[in-house]
């Protein structure tokens, strides 16, 4: 496992190895979802901060697979790879399983999703 880390800060840890959780960090459709998803009512990523990846620490590997009961993980696959297989019968779900999970360590809020609220109401 391996944790994203933005201007320093710890932000995600990533399940997958070193060069495809740095190939996802690279992905210009991840680095947009940094800069749109909100933490404290501020972007993720300024697209100037240092993001880093690194080596995940226990307590971080500790945290991630106590979300596992959670459900708290979000799958990621890399973007580019997901606009390719659209249009692909039963190889998408088949990507998916090798998709990187990347659970956030800090509150996300996604601005362009309404469906939270309508989920908790």
């Amino acid at each position: 496992m391996f944790t994203l880390e933005i201007g320093g800060r710890p932000i995600a840890v990533i399940d997958t190895d070193e060069e495809d959780a740095r190939e996802l960090v690279d992905s210009a459709p991840f680095r947009g979802d940094l800069q749109r998803l909100l933490s404290e009512d501020k972007p993720l990523w300024d697209g100037t901060a240092p993001l880093t990846v690194r080596a995940a620490t226990e307590e971080e590997i500790a945290e991630f697979e106590a979300s596992d009961d959670e459900g708290d993980e979000e799958d990621f696959a890399d973007a580019a790879d997901d606009e390719a297989d659209e249009g692909e019968d039963g190889e998408e779900d088949e990507e998916d399983e090798d998709a990187a999970v990347v659970l956030f360590l800090v509150p996300i809020t996604d601005p362009d999703d309404d469906s939270d609220e309508d989920e908790e109401a």
